[in-house]
């Protein structure tokens, strides 16, 4: 993910911000948003099979149900976190591959800095927010109108201050170290076994298809920490079920919340939604690595 430095170049790649923010937008935009929220509905009704999320999904307003919480938390969400990923990753692998980091550990540790960062600088509240949105129960009762999202923003606000908008940053803070420290460091352990397979040596580059084949290997590992991503979800539900269980403990904390779903639902509560994060991941990381080093090296010969 890094872009390797040109003979004499000094200082840090700043426009990495801004390749960052645009292919997260991009990715959240077009797949990125359909399997978040059927990832999410999964992991936040966990008796629910994919076909009977689909369907509740899709009753939801048909096609736009699979676009809820992308305007405005997911797309405010995408483009800060992308930003501060490319941006973070970018220098912290570039650095290790100076030092003669390999390739592999030096995108786990880019990708395990970036998704702390991002979790920390952008996506504590717009995270809580976007699983409110999605979770949220929204049917208007006796001709009452639900509140809107903003409205439910400064409710929770005034309620429970920032530590309410940023419910579940530490839970977030894990998933996103894991998830882009596995995506990365997957990907170019991937992308170092492809060239050694096609007798390439590490300076020659890869085509298309063996980085986008690279970026799915490493998208599909990462999904390993799906029990967090559930934990998380769950720390930030709005769902009426969840407020109603008597076993849900009042005070949420990454322990209790893995207790308690465990209790709930064994195992397999703790992997519930897997398969559309799979996807989800597969086209993350697509899209914030194999397609991100095209645009980095774009935007560099400009």
């Amino acid at each position: 993910m890094a872009i390797q430095k040109e003979p004499g170049q000094k200082g840090v790649n700043w426009s990495n911000i801004a390749v960052g923010a645009i292919m997260n937008m991009f990715e959240v935009t077009t797949l990125g948003q359909p399997l978040e929220v059927l990832k999410t509905q999964m992991a936040a009704n966990r008796s629910q099979s994919m076909w009977q999320a689909c369907k509740t999904v899709w009753s939801r307003g048909g096609v736009v149900g699979f676009y809820q919480g992308l305007i405005p938390w997911a797309w405010i969400e995408a483009s800060t976190k992308g930003g501060v990923l490319m941006f973070t990753a970018s220098e912290v692998e570039t650095a290790s591959l100076g030092m003669g980091v390999n390739p592999a550990f030096a995108g786990l540790l880019g990708g395990m800095t970036g998704g702390v960062a991002q979790a920390y600088a952008t996506m504590g509240f717009t995270t809580c927010m976007k699983t409110a949105e999605i979770t949220r129960h929204k049917t208007a009762a006796a001709g009452v109108k639900p509140p809107s999202t903003w409205a439910l923003f400064a409710e929770i606000y005034r309620k429970e201050g920032l530590a309410g908008v940023n419910k579940g940053v530490n839970a977030v803070a894990v998933r996103q170290c894991t998830n882009w420290g596995s995506r990365m460091g997957f990907a170019r352990l991937a992308e170092s076994s492809i060239r050694s397979i096609r007798g390439k040596t590490k300076d020659e580059k890869l085509g298309a298809m063996d980085k986008i084949l690279a970026s799915s290997i490493g998208g599909a590992l990462a999904t390993w920490n799906q029990p967090i991503e559930v934990i998380r979800v769950e720390m930030q539900s709005m769902a009426k079920n969840a407020a109603a269980s008597v076993n849900r403990p009042a005070k949420l904390t990454i322990w209790s919340t893995f207790t308690y779903i465990y209790k709930e639902n064994g195992i397999k509560g703790l992997y519930r939604g897997v398969t559309p994060r799979i996807g989800l991941g597969i086209w993350q990381t697509v899209c914030m690595v194999s397609l991100a080093d095209y645009v980095k090296a774009w935007v560099k010969s400009q």
